[in-house]
This record gives structure tokens, C-alpha cells and sequence, in this order.
């Protein structure tokens, strides 16, 4: 059988050589329609590309961690974890960052060509076809702060639905009558979790948010959140943000307005990364048992390298309300 190389992919998908390598870099520049055409065809004929090749034998006993938001520490936390108990097991941690704009797909066909043992995704939706291919690879996958509807993936997450309650019990408790709420990014558990909580709890009272804006989960989206928010005509007095980062925006903006935190304003996030408790925000927040998550997820990627992939299954842990100075 003809060794299957880049120039035969490249025919068969009618593009150039150099565009195969390219569909094999993430964040290279190619269109995402002729990406996906590309690693489609690639997969088909049984290509790997010669990257992969050297990097297959460095895989083993590696857990490949494939994230989509290195800048919100909170994820950094998570690399940080993971590779302190990944070492303790004598095995070693690779990163797999998706480049912004890309799809987890495309980092995915990174860990299956270095033949990681297995892989814990962070970021968005992996899609069906990649779900299947990964099994067929016998590819341990677990989910982390993150699920997605299908009942054989396994992912391990925080109760985002109570801690959503819980900050709206706090605002109802405390008196404020102008609640607000700062979103992230709608297609992710995280944000349906959170949301549905909160919304569940604020309509138990006949209650709705006087203001809603889209904050994305960033620091530059809270920001440009803040000003819908705080310039707008009906000024909220508490603001749920999705997020730590997003309520650090907030909080930032608020002061710049000369308003004061709580007293006038409010501001309640979710995560508890470490600067929610810089003394310069003392931010109050739910806390991911971030520690337990991460020991849940290489439990459950031990249990399915010995029982092979099955059923799926969802482990979700509780959290705490940390109360410090915001709200």
C-alpha cells in the first residue's frame, strides 16, 4: 500500500501542500470550511502529519489538557493543579490552548495525532464526529467545568444551578430591589447553570433583573457590561456577574463612576479565583472546590482507561458561598 502523504491529501482535497500543513497548526491562517475539509480527508486516508509522528512517542503516560481561556486565571489555576498532581503520579501534563475563533476540534486533532493516554477539555462544545473518533481511539476524555448533552461523555463540574440560588437568595436577603445580572458566553453550561439558578430563585420571590448585559466572561466584555449597566437609565443597585472577572470589571467601573462598593453598588461573581480575595476587591463570590474537581477528573480518567469507555457519567460538586465585602 502507497505511503498516504500531504501531497495526496492536498489533491484529493484540492488545495495546496502548504494548506495541509497549515490545517495541522492551530491558529495558522485557513479558512475553517477548508480546515475541516482538510483533517476530514487527512482522517480518511489515514495521514498523519510528520509533527505528529515524532511527537506520537513523547505521548506516553501524558495527560493532555486542552483549554480555550488561559487568561481567566481561573484556568490557569486548573494547569497549575494539574500538572502538581500529575507529577505526583509520575506522569506529565501537555497544554493544548484553542486559538481564538477555533473550535475545540481543532486542538483535539493535535492530542489524537500525540497520542496523549488521555485528554481533559476546558473549553466549548467538542463536536459529535470528534466525539466518535476519540473512542474509536480508545481516548479517554473528561469534561472540566463544563458538560455537554451526551450521555457517554463524562465530565466532572461544580453545582453552578445552586450557586446561582445562592447569590440571588443573598441579594433577596439583603434588601436590594434592583437586581442585575451580567452574562457570559450563552452557549456554555457554565453560563446555563448559573443563569437558571439565579433566574429560578429571583422568579420564587416574583422577581426578574432590572437590567441584563453580556459580559462574555471577560474583563474588556464586563467592562463594556458596566456601561450599559451603570449609564443607562434604571441603575442597578446588586449585579450577579457570571464570573470573578467579569465582577472585577464591574466593580472597577463603578468606582471610576464614584460610586461606592456595596453601599451603592452591590457585586456578587462566581469562581473564586485568588484576586477575588485581593484586599483591593475582597470580592464575594461561590467558590469552585477547584482541588476536589481536579482529583475527580484523573479518578475518572483511571476508571476509564480500566473499564474502557461506556456510559458516561457527570460528577457535580458542591460550593460555598464565600462572603467577603461586595455584597
Amino acid at each position: 500500500m502507497p505511503k498516504v502523504t500531504a501531497k495526496l491529501v492536498a489533491e484529493r482535497a484540492g488545495v495546496s501542500v502548504a494548506a495541509v500543513s497549515r490545517a495541522f497548526q492551530p491558529g495558522a491562517p485557513l479558512a475553517p470550511e477548508k480546515r475541516a475539509l482538510v483533517l476530514r480527508i487527512a482522517q480518511e486516508l489515514g495521514y498523519v502529519p510528520p509533527a505528529a509522528r515524532s511527537l506520537s512517542q513523547l505521548g506516553t503516560r501524558s495527560v493532555s489538557l486542552v483549554a480555550g481561556d488561559l487568561t481567566n486565571p481561573f484556568y490557569s489555576g486548573v494547569l497549575e493543579l494539574l500538572s502538581q498532581e500529575l507529577h505526583k503520579r509520575g506522569r506529565r501534563l501537555t497544554l493544548h490552548a484553542v486559538p481564538p475563533g477555533e473550535t475545540v476540534d481543532v486542538a483535539m486533532e493535535q492530542v489524537l495525532g500525540y497520542r496523549a493516554d488521555a485528554a481533559i477539555v476546558t473549553s466549548a462544545h467538542m463536536s459529535s464526529e470528534l466525539v466518535r473518533r476519540c473512542r474509536e481511539a480508545n481516548l479517554p476524555v473528561v469534561l472540566l467545568n463544563r458538560v455537554q448533552p451526551d450521555s457517554r461523555m463524562t465530565a466532572v463540574t461544580c453545582d453552578n444551578h445552586a450557586g446561582g440560588r445562592l447569590i440571588a437568595a443573598r441579594f433577596l436577603a439583603s434588601g436590594r430591589q434592583r437586581i442585575g445580572h451580567m452574562t457570559g458566553v450563552p452557549d456554555t453550561s457554565t453560563h446555563i447553570e448559573r443563569s437558571r439558578g439565579f433566574l429560578d430563585r429571583l422568579a420564587e420571590a416574583d422577581r426578574v433583573p432590572v437590567v441584563s448585559a453580556y459580559g462574555g466572561f471577560s474583563y474588556a466584555g464586563g467592562l463594556e457590561a458596566a456601561a450599559d449597566m451603570l449609564d443607562g437609565g434604571l441603575r442597578p443597585d446588586a449585579v450577579f456577574c457570571e464570573n470573578d472577572v467579569m465582577a472585577l470589571a464591574l466593580i472597577d467601573a463603578a468606582r471610576a463612576r464614584g460610586l461606592r462598593v456595596p453601599e451603592d453598588l452591590a457585586v456578587i461573581g462566581f469562581d473564586d479565583i485568588p484576586m477575588a480575595g485581593w484586599q483591593s476587591y475582597r470580592l464575594t463570590t461561590v467558590r469552585q472546590p477547584i482541588r476536589r474537581m481536579v482529583a475527580e477528573a484523573l479518578t475518572l480518567i483511571e476508571q476509564l482507561q480500566t473499564d474502557g469507555a461506556g456510559s458516561g457519567a457527570i460528577r457535580v460538586l458542591p460550593v460555598d458561598l464565600v462572603a467577603r465585602d461586595t455584597g
